[in-house]
């Protein structure tokens, strides 16, 4: 098969704001189309989403370059090539662009492209996404169904500040998708009802979850264990706890700043505070618990909480997780760098960091050299494509987050783990 078509336009995400859908055609006359994501508490050291900066069009936040650059640039290098070698394609876009962020024609540019010209491949091969997936990028490795992290409560950048910590997640302890979904959903309506109860707001952050204006972090982890307890789920035995405290977005001049108790405070403080919260709710979870490049502290506090003397490398089945997100970026370099400090015992995956799939699956692939936990995920501005649930499964990642359980754009992803559960 030859690619006969490529053409991207401007969309919305989630948000309201652009993103780019981008269509390819193959001249035995397979189309489909790919949507990427974007986020908003983003890593300094994530590829570039070329944004448009004209003022007159959406604040600055169009993406006619990007889209341009699918339908000028790339669209004439990959015209009339043959769809086989996808690493190939992939690297010559990222030829194309020449420098090492995707500055010049975007991750977002680059990454619709590359999602579709998989979807292409495996519609032409008439096999499932995941199939094919799994074939081509982790030879036929077993695939198996993700468990899936519900972020229940949004806090930080995510809803207007009302908690120091982004996310308040629950993991259910189904394997199956179905059965973890309607626990999460369960216990998502259970808290409604509460809020409801306490004559609080239902409201909704970015990301699906609730954000009510509680007095502090740890009354979102009671809220949620009495929600749960109310309906017969027990923390610890029927689902565990996760943060992702985005400590990049309160991390100024050296120091920890938590808007919601008025008060600075040093990493060690944090340390203690993030272990106060082990002890007394089973957290379980900890995602991007120090400012990206506070990698003193982020072995510190994986060495304390895994206790394993000297760091958390390489833990199979851990008691907590660590997990990078902002840390590493979905970038091999900083997973290395990662690694050789100790620093975590499990990775973020999101493609939209990276630019390609194919940089992408070498992330995958190196956590799980490492010994790590892989956890694929969402952008807080989202679509409704879920590509990146049949990228979990092929892969066999351990994770799949992204978001609560409400907002379409989150539950596209969630209900195509059940078409896969039931071989659709």
């Amino acid at each position: 098969m030859k690619i006969k078509d490529i053409k991207a336009i401007e969309i919305l995400d989630s948000r309201g704001n652009p993103t780019l859908r981008t269509f390819i055609t193959l001249d035995d006359g397979t189309n489909v189309s790919s949507s990427v994501p974007s986020g908003a508490s983003t890593g300094s050291h994530e590829a570039v989403e070329l944004r448009d900066n004209d003022l007159k069009r959406y604040q600055g936040l169009g993406v006619l370059k990007a889209v341009n650059n699918v339908n000028e640039v790339i669209a004439k290098k990959l015209l009339n090539l043959k769809l086989d070698e996808l690493d190939k394609l992939d690297k010559l876009m990222l030829d194309l662009d020449g420098t090492p962020n995707r500055s010049r024609l975007g991750a977002n540019a680059i990454l619709s492209v590359s999602q579709a010209l998989i979807k292409a491949l495996a519609m032409s091969q008439k096999k499932p996404l995941w199939q094919f997936i799994n074939e081509y990028y982790f030879q036929g490795e077993k695939p198996f169904m993700p468990k899936i992290m519900f972020n229940v409560v949004n806090g930080g950048k995510h809803a207007n500040w009302n908690f120091d910590i982004q996310e308040f997640i629950i993991i259910p302890s189904r394997q199956l998708a179905s059965e973890s979904i309607k626990v999460g959903s369960e216990i998502y309506h259970s808290i409604q009802k509460n809020l409801k109860e306490k004559k609080l707001s239902i409201l909704v952050g970015d990301e699906g979850g609730f954000s009510p204006a509680l007095k502090s972090n740890e009354e979102v982890f009671q809220l949620i264990i009495e929600s749960a307890k109310n309906i017969g789920y027990e923390n610890g035995r029927d689902f565990k706890l996760g943060i992702d405290a985005a400590a990049s977005e309160f991390f100024k001049e050296g120091k920890y700043v938590l808007k919601k108790d008025s008060k600075e405070i040093t990493g060690e403080e944090l340390i203690k505070y993030y272990l106060s919260l082990a002890d007394k709710y089973g957290v379980y979870s900890f995602e991007d618990v120090f400012q990206e490049d506070d990698w003193e502290n982020w072995s510190k506090f994986t060495a304390i909480l895994t206790g394993v003397e000297g760091g958390g490398n390489p833990i199979q089945d851990p008691s907590e997780l660590i997990i990078g997100d902002d840390l590493f970026c979905t970038n091999t370099n900083r997973m290395k760098t990662g690694f050789e400090k100790k620093s975590a015992n499990a990775a973020i995956i999101k493609p939209n960091q990276i630019g390609t799939i194919k940089e992408t699956v070498e992330a995958i692939k190196l956590a799980k050299q490492y010994g790590w936990a892989v956890a694929v995920s969402h952008r807080s501005g989202e679509t409704e494509d879920s590509f990146i649930a049949d990228l979990a499964y092929a892969a066999g990642a351990d994770f799949l987050k992204t978001g609560s359980l409400s907002r379409s754009e989150r539950l596209a992803k969630y209900n195509r783990l059940i078409e896969i559960e039931n071989n659709l």
